[in-house]
Order: C-alpha cells, then structure tokens, then sequence
C-alpha cells in the first residue's frame, strides 16, 4: 500500500462521469519503449536486544531509521499531522505498513540489473542506519513471534479507517495489516488487448508465485501450519475487494469493466484538508453522482480515484500498470527473482503467448482452488491436466527465461537470466522456501523460531 504524498487540492478539477475514468485507465498504456520495471518490499523492523518489534518513536524506532536516512543519504521527508511517515527520491519511496513494516516502493527502472542494485542499494542504507542503533530486518511473509498486542501501530489516518471496517467484512484484516509483509512487481501493458492478456496470465498464475515464494510458516513462535500464512490471510479478509477476479476471464473484459468493478468496491477514505475523512462502506458511484454523504455535492478528483484503486486488494491489481501482488517477501536474491520472473513472461510477446497457452484452459473454479490450496501444499499442489505446481513452474520458469533472454537491453546484452536460478533450484527440489525454514526449525534449530533472526535478517 503505497502512501500518497499530497493532500488532494479542493480546486482540482472534477470528475464528470464514468467515462473519464475509463480513460484515465487507458492512459496507462505505453509504448514497448517505455515499459519499465517497479519493484516493491515490505520487511520486519526488531530490536537485536530483546528481539522485539520496532516502534515508531524512541531511540531505536522506526522514526530513527526515517530521520537517519534523510539526514545521511538526502531522501525527501513525506508528513502526516506533523509525524514523519516516508522518505522519496528519484522516483522511489520508503514507506510504512500499519505495523511498521518498513517498505521500499522502487522507482520504475529498465532493467532487473537496475532494479537488484536499487534493492541492494536500499538494503545497504538501511544496514548502515541500523547496525548503530541496535536494529535489523528481517524479509518473511508473517511476522515471527510477536502477538498482535506486542506489535506496534503506525501515526497514519488511513490505516485507523481501514482496521475498523475490516473487522466488520472478515476475519483476518487485522492480521493483514499489521502482520505480512509481500514483495510485488509493478509491469506495463501497451494497449487494452495486451494488458488483458497480461492480466489474465498472471492472475492465473499468481498461486505459482504464492508456491515459489512461500516464506511464511512461523506466526508467534512456532509453525502456524502454512507455508504462506500470508497468502492464507487474503482468503478471509474482505471478499469485496480481494480474490481471483473470475470476470477478467470473461468475453469482453476490459478497462470499462474493470472501472465497473471499481466503482463497486465499497470506499475507506476521502483526503481533504490533511486529514483523512472516513468513508468505509460508501459508494464511489455515489459520489460520483455528487451524492457521498459526508461531502454532499461534491464530486470526486481523480486522485480520489486513484486512492480508491490503492485500497482495492486482488492478487493482480490494475491501476494504470499492472501490479503482482501474490508472494511472501524474502530475501534480497529472491527480491529480484520476484521481478526477473515476471518481467520475462510479461514483456516478451512469445513468452506472454506461451505462458498464456498454459493455462487459458483452466476454468475459475480450477483456478481458486490452486489458490486455496498452495498455502499449506506449495509446490506439491494438483495443477489441471493431473500434474503438480512443480511441474509448471519447470515449464513457466523456462518461459520467463526465454522472454529474459529476448531482452536486448544494451549492446553488451546485461543478459538477466541469472537472476532466475535460486527459483530453479526451488522448482527442481519441489521444496519451497517455507519448508526449507520448517528443515531447519525441527533440525538444528531444536524448534526455536528465534533463530530464523540470526540466520535471514538483511
């Protein structure tokens, strides 16, 4: 969830009905020359003394790291009713979950190269902040050992609108929020027909990204019997405005259908005068109407839109670029094997086809129960046709590295390929990194989660 930097002028001009915001969609389409590569991470904050969740104020806290890196590496401070809550430069962000886990939002880069050194580099401030402070980070998908009452809540208005309306549609928003942490990949299309066959593709296979990427076992001190407890939380957390999204497969398919299911998530929040004004449960229809009631007559900016997108939670979100949204964070080789794999099945045509071939055939209910299955099964997880997700992800692995293969980024070539083979390493052994931690756990860990700190932490 990416925080918004401005306050939304009251003069700005307004929208007059559905039509524009279909456009506004569209407008997202570029040219194969522009297409670029955002990636983003969440990771746990902790305290090495004590191994307890960073806090937003003292010493050591999650203010210290923000102030730290602003002062020493010159990141833009981003302000919330006078509380430091985000840094930005050169078109990227650092940004807070409500539990304070700590996010980069990258900026949009050509190259995996590119975007592996941002990550690196990003990884390599924060160190140099921390280390001093008694610090560190960890990358799993579900916070470790700390209980809901020991994790901390960030000074951030959204995100007190958005607890309380969760608690009202399922059973686990809260856990959501406060403790997970993802990595996704932000992706171009180039006109309506591309962004559908892009988005079909990978929705389809974002359980595939849920096995290969499962990291997240532990949930207060011992195995909560998952192997993406994350991935386990979306399936009951708000039905609105998460899922699989059957009707994107559906004849016709497109930016106005998309607009109408927009239109129909129910609303959180409106920014105005700094502040953020709960709508939880209203309609965006309505207020494009004039008709919200708590600003009677007024009628949305397209900021508002785009807020209302942010606050919309499938496992492939479109905004004006399509974003993956379903696996654990991780380590920093595997943050940009996130992308690498993506970027080679979205942004050669051969590729996107031959992923496409794979799995057009699967039908909705096909498609969710591999979602709702890959949680506790990963790679083992029947896939149609009577094979496993091990099994596709050998095949999609060699898709994607083809497509990376294609990609003639310099006269040199910066083949990227190489960033695929811990996931083909994964694919081969069948075994997630989910289990491998699992290994260790009832191995040489003698069945203590807190080792899992002194052995992945950044």
């Amino acid at each position: 969830m990416t925080t918004p930097t401005s306050d939304i002028d009251e003069a700005s001009p307004r929208i007059s009905g559905k039509r524009e915001l279909v456009a506004y969609m569209e407008g997202g389409a570029k040219p194969r020359s522009d297409w670029a590569i955002g990636t983003e991470h969440e990771k746990f904050g902790f305290i090495w003394d004590g191994l307890k969740p960073l806090p937003y104020e003292g010493p050591a806290s999650i203010l210290a790291m923000l102030e730290g890196m602003r002062d020493r590496f010159g990141w833009d401070p981003i302000l919330e009713g006078g509380y430091l809550i985000g840094l930005k430069k050169d078109g990227a962000s650092v940004s807070l979950e409500p539990g304070g886990q700590f996010e980069l939002s990258g900026a949009p880069l050509k190259s995996i190269h590119e975007t592996c050194v941002e990550v690196g580099r990003h990884l390599t401030e924060v160190r140099e902040i921390a280390e001093p402070l008694g610090i560190g980070f960890i990358g799993l998908g579900a916070s470790p050992i700390w209980s809901m009452a020991e994790t901390p809540v960030m000074p951030k208005g959204r995100y007190k609108i958005m607890t309380a309306y969760m608690d009202k549609v399922g059973r686990l928003g809260r856990q959501m929020m406060f403790r997970t942490s993802t990595v996704q990949a932000n992706l171009d299309f180039g006109s309506e027909a591309d962004m559908v066959q892009k988005f079909r593709m990978s929705l389809a296979l974002q359980p595939l990204g849920t096995a290969l990427f499962a990291n997240s076992p532990f949930l207060e001190g011992r195995p909560n019997g998952f192997l993406s407890y994350r991935s386990h939380i979306w399936t009951d957390l708000d039905p609105d405005r998460t899922g699989m999204l059957p009707f994107v497969f559906e004849d016709g398919f497109g930016f106005e259908r998309y607009v109408d299911y927009a239109l129909d998530v129910p609303m959180y929040f409106v920014r105005r005068g700094g502040k953020y004004l709960d709508a939880s449960g209203l309609s965006f229809r309505d207020f494009l109407e004039g008709k919200l009631p708590i600003l009677p007559g007024e009628k949305p900016a397209m900021d508002d839109f785009a807020d209302h997108l942010s606050t919309i939670f499938p496992e492939v979100r479109l905004k004006r670029f399509l974003e993956m949204r379903g696996s654990d964070s991780g380590p920093w080789d595997r943050l940009c094997a996130f992308s690498a794999f993506w970027t080679g099945l979205f942004y050669s045509q051969s590729s996107l086809d031959a992923a496409w071939d794979l799995v057009k055939g699967w039908s909705a209910a096909e498609r969710e129960a591999m979602r709702q299955s890959v949680r506790t099964l990963g790679l083992k997880t029947p896939v149609p046709g009577g094979r496993t997700m091990q099994d596709l992800a050998k095949d999609v692995l060699e898709i994607s590295r083809a497509g990376l293969k294609g990609r003639v980024l310099s006269a040199a070539g910066d083949d990227e390929t190489g960033f695929l083979t811990g996931l083909d390493e994964i694919a081969a052994s069948g075994v997630t990194p989910a289990e491998r931690l699992l290994q260790r756990y009832y191995g040489p860990w003698n069945r203590d989660v807190r080792k899992v700190f002194a052995e992945e932490a950044y």
